[in-house]
């Protein structure tokens, strides 16, 4: 490794590419364009994974909705048509008898009007359990969220989203323990929540047994959340799910229209499974535009071994090894390899940083963070070290064929 800290080393593999400046730059171009998509796809394609991990990073992913529709088919007496009610006991039995669940959260939505001094606002407004936190996790303003003292006492409390607060609030106001009324009922504010993606704007939440006594519910749940365990197949839970409701509802087990559904955790796998097919074609399309640029080194390389051909003859006349002369021409094969990967890896973080300031900011951003990870620039960096040798040896190998007599006495 001593010829590495050789100042003849480097100056020869510099005289080299000034004698041949336009050839160089032609033949670097292959390997920085390949470095410099690899950097740029996977930069994006991060990108388009932060934006999905923000979409649905307060959402429990291996989730299944679940809710009552009718029956299409006559069962046990019962004709077809019939109205499908879920009821809270049943949810106990989802629990306890499906294999796999973590969480299932029953839950109520009606329509109705809320009211402050002189504003009024529509709304919709859901009875709910604490767990609902935990699966569809909202993002609190101010003050909590429903807690289980609300759920056994039937406080009578909301949750409010910012846009309601906006309604209803002037900008310097305190929501938080002040009152309002739902349907003429008065309720006191505990919580101001920021509204997601796959939340209401104009909602609020208040407890499921307050919600019961209200509007009158009984024990019926209006839909249901499923959220099975992370190793668990969530489309088996789905399947077992509605198999022991349709039991419990005397409904035939074959009746395709009973139960309407929506697998969260499918359509996100699909998701996924996009972004890592998206990920494995960059890297196909990146490492493959990176050997054709190797190649193309070699080739250069080649061209200059025979053109050097009478000096490689002098060298060893006086007293050059084959290896010394293998090691050199390697020596810059490697060179333009890593200076192509520098300039690409530069190229393509810039237009990452362009990227985010264009499409990165914002609560809608296509590109959130589009960035390329330093294991991944430094994989990219052992890529060219292992081809750029790789590729060095076939004219380091012409090279020290040459023997120095005909060397000398070629013309």
């Amino acid at each position: 490794m001593k010829f590495l800290f050789e100042s003849d080393t480097w100056q020869e593999i510099y005289e080299s590419i000034r004698k041949n400046k336009l050839r160089t730059m032609v033949t670097i171009i292959g390997v920085t364009w390949g470095i410099f998509l690899l950097v740029t796809l996977l930069g994006s394609a991060k990108g388009m994974e932060n934006s999905f991990n923000r979409l649905f990073g307060n959402l429990a992913t291996n989730s299944v909705f679940i809710w009552g529709q009718r029956t299409s088919m006559p069962f046990k007496g019962f004709q077809e048509n019939r109205r499908v009610r879920m009821k809270l006991s049943d949810m106990e039995k989802i629990k306890n008898e499906v294999t796999g669940v973590d969480f299932v959260v029953p839950r109520h939505a009606r329509n109705g009007t809320l009211s402050r001094n002189f504003e009024t606002a529509d709304f919709t407004v859901f009875g709910d359990y604490p767990h609902l936190n935990r699966v569809q996790k909202k993002n609190m303003s101010f003050g909590r969220f429903i807690n289980e003292k609300d759920i056994k006492e039937r406080r009578k409390v909301v949750v409010i989203s910012e846009e309601i607060f906006k309604q209803l609030y002037q900008k310097d106001d305190e929501a938080v323990g002040s009152n309002v009324l739902i349907n003429n009922i008065n309720f006191h504010v505990i919580g101001v929540f920021k509204s997601g993606e796959f939340d209401n704007e104009n909602s609020v939440h208040i407890p499921f047994t307050c919600f019961q006594q209200i509007f009158n519910a009984g024990d019926s749940v209006g839909w249901l959340m499923i959220t099975g365990y992370a190793d668990q197949d969530i489309n088996q839970i789905e399947k077992d799910a509605k198999l022991l409701l349709k039991n419990l509802g005397s409904i035939r087990p074959d009746d395709p229209r009973a139960f309407g559904s929506y697998n969260f955790g499918k359509e996100y796998k699909k998701i996924t499974g996009f972004l890592k097919g998206m990920q494995f074609l960059t890297w196909f399309v990146g490492i493959a535009t990176l050997i054709a640029g190797v190649f193309a080194i070699g080739n250069i390389l080649l061209i200059t071994v025979t053109e050097r051909t009478k000096e490689i003859g002098i060298r060893r006349a006086l007293g050059a090894t084959p290896i010394m002369i293998k090691r050199q021409v390697i020596m810059e094969a490697l060179s333009l390899s890593l200076i192509a990967g520098i300039l690409g890896i530069i190229s393509g973080g810039g237009i990452l940083i362009l990227v985010d300031a264009k499409f990165g900011q914002g609560d809608d951003a296509a590109l959130v963070n589009p960035s390329v990870s330093i294991p991944i620039v430094m994989i990219a960096v052992l890529c060219l070290t292992v081809l750029g040798t790789l590729i060095g040896m076939i004219p380091a190998g012409r090279a020290t064929g040459i023997k120095p007599i005909e060397a000398l006495s070629d013309e």
